[in-house]
């Protein structure tokens, strides 16, 4: 082995990309902003309420995120720690938005589940864990808001295994709960941790005790105490035991307790999470597996933001490098149009911070700055062409029809529905027989339609207005019998055309969509589809 596959073998093993996954609400932007502060990544945690101060979570960039307090668009945010190179894939909670998370998760090598002590599983961490365990995506769960009054570790425990169908391993054990949270045993590292407390915005340690340490026994309380050494001894009985190819093999999760608010139980989590998280694993391709450490340098787009600096109108592609060596200015194939492609503008981001990055490895995600010829889904490579599994489009389940206020604006519209849509934030379709008439957007959920409209406005300078069409489904056609006329009930199913041109029917009600199903068997209905396999763009 040469010195340059070393140094490639080494960098390999040293990264680690992984996701953090929830409900909304269970507390996932506050996890992702102390697994930075912890990092070293920032000086001070902000908080989405701090808005008076002007602070910020720094995984929030785009304005209405700021204003709502939410997570609506994916972020890529990297930190070093132990040794570490650390990619962390921030995704939007909440479910109208579960389309970027899906495509995210297809970037990441780990991911980190929240729980709500309080709710225990909910509905969006149940559909997130699906998707990772059809990606075989290893699952590390962190029990988080242990400083509320919750259910009961065992309670929780039991509802993760029985809901979502894992065996649970719990990694510590916390000491107290709601107001006497006051600590955890570590179980991997057989150590009796206490929280210093203090500043929530700030690195605070926890340190090593023993069972009869006073302080510990005044926050915690006798009784606390005398409950969590019994409980102890029964999972040292009765429990799962820790099995790492488990883990890996995503028949097993480590469960970690904790408070990201407070900050106790993040220092633990972090430090067994860096060696618990696997590096970057060998992935499918059309020419076979592709091992990370393979000399010749490849990746996939996974998401793609338009207008991140809205003074320089930019647009940047997100690449999973999942193999080989990537250095600014190398020359690559686009694998969908056989052309080369030269990779001379590469940043990395914080936020809306960002800086040039000179090179990077497998596992590693850099940003392309992009004039507007790749789409998600798309490969790139050295080397023979490979070509990665596709990220499929979802059929939505929301349609608006939009109404442009002012008819001098209709190039400015038609650049940011294009842009927008390709970001795949909504779906765009097109009347089939009148491509000039007002467009239809398509969503998973509503609230997507509310930050399409602000930033058209504001990143734009167009302002719309959405008529709410009735229909719940779309399914895509496919067959040599397909007769689009037989398909149209006025008002309650219609054909469109997606801006590849494929056809597509909406239904008002799913017993409508059975139906057609049913008088035309020689036609498929399609639910999902790749982006990127067809030239043709909508007028």
């Amino acid at each position: 082995m040469d010195e340059q596959h070393k140094r490639l073998c080494a960098e390999v093993a040293n990264r680690r990309t992984f996701a953090i996954i929830s409900h909304p609400d269970a507390g996932k932007t506050t996890l992702t902003e102390k697994l930075l502060l912890y990092g070293g990544a920032l000086h001070l945690a902000g908080s989405v309420r701090a808005k008076g101060g002007g602070r910020h979570t720094a995984s929030d960039w785009m304005e209405i995120e700021k204003q709502r307090g939410i997570s609506v668009s994916s972020s890529v945010l990297q930190f070093d720690y132990a040794g570490r190179r650390m990619n962390l894939l921030d995704t939007p909670g909440h479910n109208d938005f579960s389309e970027d998370t899906y495509r995210t998760l297809s970037a990441a090598d780990t991911a980190i589940m929240l729980i709500d002590c309080v709710k225990g599983v909910e509905p969006q961490t149940i559909k997130l864990f699906q998707v990772c365990r059809m990606r075989g995506i290893p699952i590390v769960t962190f029990v988080n808001k242990m400083d509320r009054d919750g259910k009961e570790p065992f309670e929780l425990l039991d509802e993760i295994e029985r809901v979502l169908g894992i065996p649970c391993s719990p990694a510590n054990w916390p000491i107290g709960a709601g107001a006497g949270f006051d600590g955890v045993y570590d179980r991997l590292a057989s150590a009796l941790l206490r929280f210093d407390g203090g500043s929530r915005s700030e690195r605070v340690a926890m340190h090593a005790v023993d069972w009869d340490d006073p302080d510990l026994r005044e926050a915690a309380g006798a009784k606390a105490l005398a409950k969590a050494r019994e409980e102890l001894e029964l999972l040292a009985t009765a429990g799962n035991a820790w099995d790492r190819e488990r883990f890996l093999a995503g028949e097993l999760t480590p469960v970690f307790f904790g408070s990201a608010m407070t900050n106790c139980g993040l220092h633990p989590l972090l430090e067994h999470f860096v060696e618990l998280a696997p590096p970057p694993r060998a992935r499918p391709t059309s020419a076979g597996t592709l091992a990370p450490d393979d000399a010749a340098f490849s990746g996939f787009v996974f998401k793609i933001q338009a207008n991140m600096d809205p003074q320089h109108r930019d647009r940047i592609a997100f690449v999973r490098i999942c193999s080989g060596h990537f250095v600014r200015g190398m020359n690559v194939k686009h694998v969908r149009t056989g052309t080369p492609l030269s990779l001379s503008r590469s940043v990395q981001f914080m936020a809306q911070e960002r800086t040039v990055v000179d090179e990077a490895y497998s596992g590693d995600i850099v940003g392309l700055w992009d004039p507007g010829v790749l789409r998600i889904g798309d490969s790139l490579c050295e080397g023979a062409p490979v070509e990665f599994e596709g990220i499929p489009r979802f059929s939505p389940e929301h349609f608006v029809r939009v109404r442009l206020d002012d008819p001098m604006k209709r190039k400015q519209l038609k650049k940011g529905l294009d842009q927008l849509s390709e970001e795949g934030a909504v779906q765009l379709f097109f009347d089939r027989r009148r491509l000039e008439r007002d467009p239809i957007l398509g969503a998973v959920g509503v609230l997507q339609f509310e930050v399409i409209e602000h930033r058209l406005r504001n990143e734009y300078g167009v302002r719309v207005r959405f008529d709410r069409l009735p229909y719940r489904f779309a399914r895509w056609l496919e067959g040599p019998d397909l007769d689009q006329d037989k398909l149209e009930l006025p008002g309650r199913q219609s054909c469109v055309t997606d801006v590849e041109g494929r056809p597509l029917v909406l239904f008002e009600t799913e017993w409508l969509m059975r139906r057609a199903e049913e008088e035309n068997r020689s036609v498929r209905f399609i639910s999902a589809v790749q982006p990127g396999r067809s030239s043709r763009s909508a007028a």
